[in-house]
């Protein structure tokens, strides 16, 4: 039987008289068995039953050869099963008997036939399913209630006013349906009627047909249909909300057509022709869901403005600027770390750290596939390449570039825009710079973020960059002029700074440090090589003089005495400059005079250097000990000299431009000496008739800082004594008031500073060890170290047993 047949009130019913015969006609044990699909039919409904399946025809050739015979119907469980067995049917079922059967023209092998349900009976068991189905039946008497049941009769009543209800308002079923309950009159036969007749799942109406009593079933049904009847008037509700907002839609076209129409009768129809371009881009757009509310909405608003007003080319900017974001569109990554590096090396010498902290986050990126970007940090001293090198990582991931120079600002408005309220107002310089970067995941140089002006009139500019810096919030982050939230989660941030001390703590602790110290003069030999003399030649027209090259000899004396810097921003002008002469004198003699230039050369193109290193200066004086500084052009060598007179003891002078923490050093270290007069042999009246004077040569420069601190304490311990120290020795480190050695800061640079003076010798603490397995060895040969722990150490080590020449003698009174 086919599965679509069940239509609901596709059936004939009525009955008159004792209805309790017509259940009477049952047989037990094995007899005919219809499968029907989705049809459950009740005891005494009439229906018609499409006849498809070849065991179903078979069944009904064979009934209609033994007329008034008795078969079983029984549901399938599911409809799609063609040849069902005993756990495919539902275990009750109805005996029926054949009322007629119809041959429908056109229909093939099919058959229609009129059957009308009998007792109901369970089904226990299949004997055989060819050429039909037999199974094993047995009779499920039910008990028919009387026409004196009045809570039946009053059941049965309701059920039958609520179905004509519920038929009246399903516009799925026919309106015969309403007639054919209405001329139903029979009680039991109009609720299996209703039972077998309404539009409800196959397993609730076994459910019915299960009931123990008529009335049971009735007061179910009662339930489903007021269940039916609340679940229509829902979906009345919906529809009709959803008509009115429809109907909405529709006057609000219809009104704009209107406006249309009116804007073209007075000729202003077409004056913006801006509207299908917005459009156009809009429909191309990921934004988010809000996003694309609010553009709707400002741009009907532009709908109902005069073109020639102002307010109109201030909502088409407006819109034109949201169109323009790349909202949603990240460029793809090249997450290749070989070819990052090789970038990354080719177009920056050194910078180790920084390298290594950029390729962590891309090879982090390649197995997480989605990551916040960290917020970098980049500080140290100027011309060290900190801008130049976002470009680079930039190229190396393949990602757009963007920049914004933070030097100076002033007004928080410039980060976080202006509202539209404002006369002139734009977006702020973040959406601003990702709008020209055309996509959410630029490499984003926020440069010299520590000379950001504030707490101004204008706000605080630094303040309104927390929400751009935090990886936690800026993934929502607010433009006043776009009032709507923008995402740049996916920006990789690097700061730029010379000076930490001068950028606000909230904002310092969002981002990651990352100390890009200067360059040591080998190191700016090679960027020279490779990097300044290339492109200055190309930049003085010299690129086809492929003679034309530097000694190293040439480039140290220009870094050591024409330059006094960390970076190379100085050198580089030198390199041009000496360059611009040789273009010059090529110009004017149309060829150039040498192709090598040497340090003699050098003094000719750029003049007398300016700049002289110092030079270790020996060690036949008392008194003058030879220290390392860190200075921010590098590293460099200092001498402390102590000098004795006579007088009334008890003074100490300091001269040398010291700052407060050097002359605290001086002090301890004087202190200290006193207090172990006995282990230097020192006759400790000296300090109540002799005055002590120290200074640090170059008078005009400041000097600070506690490295001093061991070089004070030896420098005084070889003036009292009168002892030679060490010969070509130099030292650094901070003592304490019980003269122990603490580390200092800068090894790197002093280290290769006493190198360069032709110190052998170094002495420092031994917490500093760790610093010189961080330079390349190359550059440390022929330098010994020697780590201390306390002043004692430094004395047993640098002081010799040998006097100077011309010693002081110290004529004591007693």
């Amino acid at each position: 039987m086919r599965k679509d047949i069940n239509n609901a009130f596709s059936m004939i019913a009525d009955y008159e008289g004792d209805v309790a015969k017509l259940f009477e006609e049952s047989i037990d044990g094995d007899v005919p068995v219809l499968a029907t699909r989705n049809l459950v039919l009740f005891p005494g409904v009439v229906s018609p039953v499409l006849i498809g399946r070849i065991q179903s025809l078979n069944l009904i050739n064979h009934l209609k050869e033994n007329q008034n015979s008795i078969f079983a119907i029984f549901c399938q469980k599911d409809s799609d099963q063609e040849n069902p067995s005993l756990k495919d049917l539902y275990e009750i079922g109805v005996y029926a008997k054949i009322i007629r059967v119809l041959e429908m023209p056109g229909a093939g092998n099919n058959l229609t036939v009129i059957v009308q349900g009998l007792g109901r009976c369970n089904l226990s068991d299949i004997k055989k399913t060819q050429p039909f189905i037999v199974g094993t039946v047995t009779n499920a008497p039910e008990e028919i209630p009387s026409s004196d049941d009045k809570e039946f009769m009053a059941a049965v009543d309701d059920l039958k006013n609520t179905s004509i209800e519920y038929v009246k308002k399903n516009e799925d079923i026919p309106d015969e349906a309403q007639f054919a309950l209405q001329n139903i009159n029979n009680a039991v036969i109009l609720l299996n009627f209703i039972c077998t007749s309404l539009p409800f799942s196959v397993e609730e109406k076994i459910k019915l047909l299960k009931a123990n009593t008529l009335k049971n079933r009735a007061l179910k049904m009662l339930k489903i249909i007021y269940r039916e009847l609340q679940l229509l008037e829902i979906k009345h509700n919906i529809r009709t909300k959803t008509r009115e907002d429809i109907d909405e839609q529709q006057r609000e076209y219809f009104l704009q057509q209107q406006i249309k129409n009116i804007k073209e009768e007075l000729g202003n129809g077409d004056t913006y022709p801006e509207r299908k371009e917005l459009l156009e881009k809009a429909k191309n757009k990921k934004w988010p869901e809000d996003v694309a509310k609010t553009f709707s909405k400002e741009l009907d608003k532009l709908d109902i403005l005069n073109p020639q007003s102002p307010e109109f080319s201030v909502q088409l900017t407006y819109l034109q600027t949201m169109v323009n974001l790349p909202w949603g569109y990240y460029t793809q990554d090249d997450l290749n770390l070989n070819r990052a590096e090789k970038i990354l090396d080719k177009d920056h010498y050194g910078m180790k750290k920084v390298k290594e902290r950029i390729l962590e986050y891309m090879a982090v990126l390649s197995l997480r596939k989605d990551l916040k970007s960290p917020i970098i940090c980049l500080y140290g001293p100027p011309g060290v390449g900190k801008t130049s090198l976002g470009k680079s990582i930039a190229n190396a991931m393949k990602r757009k570039y963007a920049r914004i120079s933070l030097g100076g600002l002033h007004d928080e408005a410039e980060i976080r825009g202006h509202r539209r309220t404002y006369i002139g107002a734009m977006p702020g310089r973040i959406i601003k710079n990702i709008q020209k970067a055309g996509s959410s995941n630029p490499v984003f140089i926020l440069d010299e973020i520590d000379k950001i002006t504030q707490n101004t009139v204008n706000g605080d500019p630094a303040s309104a960059l927390l929400e751009v810096l935090d990886p936690e919030q800026n993934h929502a982050f607010h433009d006043n002029y776009l009032d709507v939230d923008y995402d740049l989660s996916k920006v990789l941030f690097i700061a730029t700074a010379n000076d930490l001390n001068t950028i606000p703590r909230p904002l310092l602790d969002r981002m990651e440090l990352i100390e890009v110290s200067g360059y040591i003069t080998e190191e700016k030999v090679e960027i020279a090589k490779r990097h300044l003399i290339p492109k200055e030649k190309e930049n003085t027209g010299l690129t086809d003089e492929k003679k034309l090259t530097f000694s190293k000899q040439a480039i140290e004396k220009i870094i050591e005495q024409y330059t006094r810097e960390s970076g190379v921003r100085q050198l580089e002008k030198q390199i041009n400059k000496s360059l611009r002469k040789l273009a010059y004198l090529k110009a004017k003699e149309a060829t150039l005079p040498y192709y090598k230039i040497t340090p003699k050369e050098i003094e000719s193109l750029l003049g007398n250097p300016p700049f002289y290193r110092d030079i270790y200066q020996g060690n036949d004086y008392a008194g003058v000990v030879t220290g390392l500084a860190w200075t921010s052009v590098g590293g460099e060598i200092l001498f402390i000299e102590t000098s004795l007179s006579k007088g009334k003891g008890s003074k100490l002078t300091l001269t040398g431009n010291l700052g407060d923490v050097m002359k605290e050093s001086a002090i301890l270290a004087l202190e200290y000496v006193k207090a172990h007069a006995d282990k230097l042999g020192i006759d400790y009246r000296i300090f109540d008739h002799w005055n002590i004077h120290i200074h640090v040569p170059e008078g005009a420069t400041p000097k600070d800082g506690p490295s001093a601190g061991i070089t004070i304490a030896t420098s005084l311990a070889s003036a009292l004594t009168q002892r030679k120290v060490r010969k070509n020795t130099a030292m650094t480190g901070e003592i304490t008031l019980r003269g122990k050695v603490l580390p200092v800061g800068g090894i790197k640079e002093k280290i290769l500073a006493a190198k360069r003076a032709g110190i052998t010798e170094i002495v420092m603490c031994k917490d500093n060890k760790k610093d010189i397995e961080e330079i390349s060895q190359e550059y440390i040969d022929g330098v010994n170290f020697h780590f201390v722990e306390n002043v004692q150490d430094v004395w047993d080590f640098a002081l010799t047993d040998e006097k100077v020449k011309n010693p002081v003698t110290f004529d004591i009174e007693d």
